[in-house]
């Protein structure tokens, strides 16, 4: 009976793939956990700074703002307040409310995002008044939202000491986004006076009049702009979806996102690397069959540049679970609970899933070319 182990099918390329994996299965593991902690944290970072971005548009759709006044960057609070009496005469502007945003210490373990507004901003409107009442312009008086009262057990009639200034707590509201509902509002006078900008704010949020008939939103959207910068030279109109995305603290948070991911990323790609470059030493002699029976350098060349693809590939799948238990593990802290969303969406997913890839890859690049530069003969050689 002729011997089964020389009638056995060739390996075909994606079978050579599989079978080098599968015998080193420890190394292999431990690779894809290095990738997948990588591709884990790109999804949970950008996943949250994604939350984060669209909590600051819910500020801006909630309150039916259309456009932001600033002059340069968000918290560039180099705006003149009498500004706001040119924007309130535009013909196209229902109303402007000037504002201003600081980053402030409430306690030293708690610090908040502080606004300042004139206490009849028509942003008020998207709040929901918990106990007490609105705070009245030119008194010492906050409303806090219901996550941070909550943080720092405080009720309406207690004092909060900011910068050792005291502060009545006139209402606990709650917030048209999670960002409100952890934050402090104040008369704009009182932050102006604690920030020493007197007379400047950070930007103006305007409500724009209804668009006429026939007129579409974006035509209208960008007539009101013109006609805000036409008469405010040196400010820009941004409309409201724009200024969520492009406003400092959503960019520091997607630079972390980046920054933070990409030092995992490459440590992933060096896991990667470590694994293909010893997968390629120990085979050395296996490799230089492979050429001796016909295999030109191009295709030992793909075999190694597949299986470092796979490990990548194996390693996002791994990551975007890793990257929902984080998500959802940040859903649960009080801390974050009101940014966070637990949804991934689907370009997020694919990216993470594209940059793993390409993160084995780039792994795989330089033992792949080692291994299709060796030598059959040199390769049988080696012991």
């Amino acid at each position: 009976m002729p011997n089964s182990r020389f009638n056995a099918p060739p390996l075909s390329l994606a079978g050579f793939v599989w079978k080098n994996l599968w015998r080193r299965r420890l190394r292999t593991l431990l690779t894809l956990c290095g990738i997948g902690m990588a591709i884990g944290a790109f999804v949970g970072l950008v996943g949250f700074s994604s939350a984060f971005e669209d909590e600051w548009l819910r500020i801006y759709s909630s309150s039916g703002t259309d456009i932001s006044v600033i002059q340069q960057t968000f918290l560039n609070t180099s705006l003149d307040e009498s500004a706001g009496v040119t924007l309130k005469s535009l013909p196209l502007v229902a109303q402007a409310t000037p504002v201003i945003y600081n980053l402030m210490d409430l306690t030293t373990d708690v610090n908040a995002l502080a606004f300042g507004w004139k206490a009849d901003s028509y942003e008020f409107n998207s709040m929901q008044i918990l106990s007490g009442r609105h705070f009245r312009d030119g008194h010492p008086e906050v409303m806090l939202g219901d996550l941070l009262a909550d943080d720092l057990k405080k009720k309406v009639g207690d004092t909060l000491e900011i910068q050792s200034s005291p502060f009545t707590v006139c209402a606990i509201y709650h917030g048209g986004s999670g960002l409100q509902a952890d934050a402090v509002i104040m008369p704009l006078d009182q932050l102006q006076e604690l920030s020493s900008l007197q007379g400047k704010v950070s930007t103006f949020d305007v409500r724009l009049r209804p668009a006429p008939a026939g007129e579409t939103q974006e035509h209208y959207l960008k007539r009101a702009q013109a006609q805000i910068e036409a008469a405010l030279p040196g400010l820009h109109a941004v409309p409201a979806a724009e200024r969520a995305h492009n406003n400092q603290f959503v960019q520091l948070a997607h630079a972390s996102a980046w920054g933070t991911s990409t030092i995992a990323l490459l440590i992933g790609i060096l896991g990667i690397a470590n694994t293909m470059a010893m997968s390629v030493y120990e085979r050395t002699r296996e490799i230089g069959i492979l050429r001796a029976l016909g295999w030109k350098r191009q295709k030992v060349l793909i075999l190694i540049q597949l299986e470092a693809a796979l490990l990548g590939l194996g390693g996002g799948f791994l990551g975007m679970a890793f990257g929902w238990c984080a998500l959802h593990l940040l859903a649960a802290l009080p801390q974050t609970a009101s940014i966070v969303s637990t949804t991934l969406p689907a370009p997020v997913l694919a990216e993470a899933l594209g940059i793993a890839v390409l993160a084995g890859l780039i792994a795989g690049a330089m033992p792949a070319w080692r291994a299709a530069q060796l030598s059959p003969v040199e390769a049988l050689r080696h012991d």
